[in-house]
């Protein structure tokens, strides 16, 4: 059974910082780009990070979130520091065969589109209070 499971998210205050974490589990990970994707309330889902070997960012969130990856433990990360209110969503990790279709830029601009992404995990609450 293909399982990803979100952790780390909760309540913190604007400036602050969480660590959300994606345990991967039944698939070849190392295989697999991941994607931290978040939905707030009304809004439609979007890309925030994602990571092959290289990372890549949305604008939004470039300079205070950092993605990673351990395969080893078949684990990827988003350090989010530097919360702001707007960052207030539900916060998902997703894996995708790894390709620059899934996970790049293009002429600076991130693209990550979320039909891409086989498998996703139930999502996680990350609220910003200000």
């Amino acid at each position: 059974e293909v399982q990803l499971v979100e952790s780390g998210g909760g309540l913190v205050q604007a400036g602050g910082s969480l660590r959300l974490s994606c345990a991967a589990s039944g698939f070849t990970f190392g295989d697999y780009a991941v994607g931290w994707f978040r939905q707030a309330p009304g809004k439609e889902r979007e890309g925030v990070s994602c990571i092959r070997s290289d990372t890549y960012y949305a604008d939004s969130v470039k300079g205070r979130f950092t993605i990673s990856r351990d395969n080893a433990k078949n684990t990827a990360y988003l350090q989010m520091n530097s919360l702001k209110p707007e960052d207030t969503a539900v916060y998902y990790c997703a894996a995708a065969p790894a390709s620059p279709l899934v996970c790049t830029y293009y002429s600076d601009i991130y693209y990550s589109p979320l039909y891409e992404y086989r498998y996703w995990g139930q999502g996680i609450q990350v609220t910003v209070s200000s």
